[in-house]
């Protein structure tokens, strides 16, 4: 058999049961994520501005006087980039080596999906960056991608999934 004839659902089941145990806690773990990214924004671009940019509090009415959050440092938007950039990468990495073996996808959105998520990781931890020093229009940009990088994980993930575990 060929390199390219290989199909996740014909896999022996040892390696199937691997497989869907492995994608099974990369979902757990992006989902803590997402748990993690509700937690400090709540999903709202205002306040996910407000996480990147700081706040003056109203109530902050001298020097010893603690505002609601601060800005951003350039050491901790930097460490953050650097996480995530590894992370996706590492994640992606995986996930798509699995879905390049899925059958039900094919052609162009095969592709599609296995590079999208990549591309969608810059423009949203750039998007970060450039709303902490540029505008804080630009929260939508990260919006977008990182709704894409999800969507894309979810894809993946739920098709190679199906093909482990119930495709004959």
């Amino acid at each position: 058999m060929k390199f390219s004839e290989i199909q996740l659902y014909q896999l022996p089941r040892e390696v199937k049961t691997f497989l869907a145990a492995f994608l099974i806690l990369l979902s757990a773990a992006v989902a803590i994520g997402l748990v993690y990214l509700y937690h400090t924004t709540n999903y709202t671009p205002e306040i996910a501005v407000k996480h990147y940019n700081g706040s003056q509090s109203e109530n902050v009415e001298d020097d010893f006087e603690i505002p609601d959050s601060y800005e951003k440092p350039i050491s901790e938007l930097m460490i953050t980039t650097h996480n995530h950039f590894f992370g996706f990468a590492f994640i992606f990495f995986a996930l798509g080596a699995i879905f390049w073996f899925n059958s039900t996808i094919t052609g162009f959105w095969k592709g599609f999906l296995m590079v999208e998520p990549l591309i969608s990781t810059l423009f949203t931890f750039g998007g970060i960056w450039l709303v902490r020093f540029v505008h804080p229009g630009f929260i939508y940009l990260t919006v977008v991608s990182s709704s894409l990088i999800y969507i894309s994980f979810a894809v993946m993930a739920i098709v190679a999934l199906y093909e482990l575990t119930v495709k004959k």
